[in-house]
Parts: structure tokens; sequence; C-alpha cells
């Protein structure tokens, strides 16, 4: 447990500084929307670039891990929007973002650090398989299914075209498929420019971490707590449950490789929730209260995850 708590302790006390640093004003909150920025558009990016170029990803690409992170990932959805209508008698479209709360990860920015942290870099090349198809898949997901199930949806050729341009305008992707087409095309680096990617790389894990922990500043409990915490529960505890019980129980993937996928999967819900929410203009507020419940609740259940995987 010792040796748990050296892996996490480090992760979490670089979020608690930076929501600290924005809480007594000795960082500006307006700072924080820009540091997430850089962290997203351009240091991660490079990062997945590096990496994808620099890591045998042929082997890496197991589907034998991606597929049950992405059945957790779909399955976890339905569970949170049926909870959402049967229990808490929410309307569809609300229902949806609900949903969403329970099956979105947050794969950057707390995902990354955390995994480099308890795994190193032989983790980054399963992790980052996952990444590349992560806002695709679940982005395009969401987006059709709150279409069809809102009253006022949008027509499915409309609805898919909004989610092309969304995924396609994400700079992770970019970062993805320059990865991709360098790796496959046989691209070197010379040593100026492999050491500039590095250098972004290394950006990544401390302004990621005190940049979430900025953010939370933002995010307050709000009478829909209750759902936030069901969408919580649904995303840290039932998500890699299930990824866990496929990977190992029924593909019998061996633990030393499968853990890197359980682990992801055992992430809170991502800062995306909430740009889903705002964009719909649904479930705001749960999906504002699961990035702050899931975000401090995971400091026990990512432990909790870290222990079942080390035995």
């Amino acid at each position: 447990m010792l040796a748990i708590l050296t892996v996490i302790a480090p992760i979490f006390a670089l979020m608690a500084f930076g929501y600290g640093a924005v809480r007594f004003r000795l960082f500006p909150a307006d700072g924080i929307k820009g540091l997430i920025a850089f962290v997203n558009n351009f240091a991660t990016p490079c990062l997945l670039f590096h990496s994808l170029l620099t890591s045998d990803f042929r082997s890496a690409f197991n589907i034998g891990i991606i597929g049950p992170f992405y059945i957790g990932a779909v399955a976890c959805f339905a569970l949170g929007i049926v909870i959402a209508l049967k229990v808490f008698r929410n309307r569809p479209g609300e229902a949806v973002a609900v949903g969403f709360s329970g099956m979105f990860t947050n794969t950057v920015l707390v995902g990354l650090p955390i995994m480099q942290r308890a795994y190193g870099v032989d983790a980054l090349p399963v992790v980052l398989s996952i990444i590349g198809l992560h806002g695709a898949i679940l982005l395009t997901t969401g987006m059709l299914t709150i279409e069809l199930m809102r009253r006022d949806g949008a027509s499915l050729g409309k609805t898919l075209l909004v989610a092309a341009k969304r995924v396609g305008s994400n700079p992770l992707i970019w970062g993805i498929a320059a990865g991709l087409i360098g790796y496959f095309s046989g691209l070197t680096l010379i040593e100026p420019a492999d050491a500039f990617f590095r250098m972004m790389a290394q950006a990544v894990v401390p302004a990621a971490l005190f940049g979430i922990g900025g953010a939370l500043n933002e995010f307050k409990l709000s009478e829909n707590w209750k759902q936030a915490l069901v969408a919580s529960i649904i995303k840290l505890i039932v998500h890699p449950a299930i990824a866990y019980v496929l990977m190992i129980w029924v593909l019998h993937v061996p633990m030393e490789i499968a853990r890197y996928g359980i682990l992801l999967s055992a992430m809170p819900a991502g800062v995306n929730v909430y740009v889903f929410a705002t964009y719909y203009n649904r479930g705001v507020s749960v999906a504002a209260n699961a990035i702050l419940i899931g975000t401090i609740a995971s400091a026990v259940t990512i432990s909790g995850w870290l222990y079942i995987l080390s035995l």
C-alpha cells in the first residue's frame, strides 16, 4: 500500500497545488484556461506524435485491450442513461448527458500522468492506442444518441457532419495522425527536432495536473450532486470492473498488459463531458459536478485499482 501511495501522492499533490494556487489567488483563474489549452493543443499533441513515432505501435494495438475498454465505456453510457431516465426521471437529453459523464474518460489531463507515474513509458504505446480512438468513438456515440433521443434533435446527416468536424478539429487527433504517418513511413527525427518534442512532452504532466487542479475551482456542488455521484461511481468503478472481467476472465489477456487498459478506464470524467453538456445545454450541472466529484474521489478509487492490479 505504501508503494501505491508513493505512486499517486505526487499526482494529486500537483492537482491540490493547482487548486490552492487559484483558490488563494496566487495564480490567475483566467490563466488556467490558457494552461489547459497549451496542454491540449500543443504539449500533448507533441507527446502523442513523438511517442507513436518512437514506439512499437503494431504490437501495442491490442484488440484484447481496446475492445473491452470501449465495450465497457458504451455499457456505462447505456447504464447511466437508464438510471437517469428511470430513477431520476430526467428528460431524454439530460439522461444522455448523465450517461456521457459516466462514459467519457479523462485520458489526457489525468490519465497520461497517472499511467506514466504508475507504469512508466512502457504503458504509453497501449495507452495511446486507446486515446487515438477515444474522442472519435465516444464523442460521436454521445452526439448521435442525444440527437436521436431529444425531441428537438437535428437530422442524422447534420449530426454526423458536426461530430466529424469536432473530431477532425481536435489537435490531439492531429498529433496521433502525424505520429502514425511518421511511424509507417519510417520517419526518423534529427537530434534537435527529437529534443524539441521530448521537451514538449515533458511539459504535459506538471502542466496538466496543475491545470486540472486549478480548473476544479470553477465547479461547485449543486442540487444535482446525487446524479453526478452516480455517474462518478459508474465511471470510476463500473467501467474498470467491466474492462477487468472482459480482459482477464474472458479474453485472458496477461495482467502485465491488461492493467494498462483497466487502469486507464478507472480515470474520472474528462472536461469534455462539460463541453458536451454546454454544447447541447443539457445536464450542465450534472456534468460539472461529475468532474468535481469524480476527480476528488479518484484519489481513493485509483489507489484501490492499483492495489487490485498488483495482486
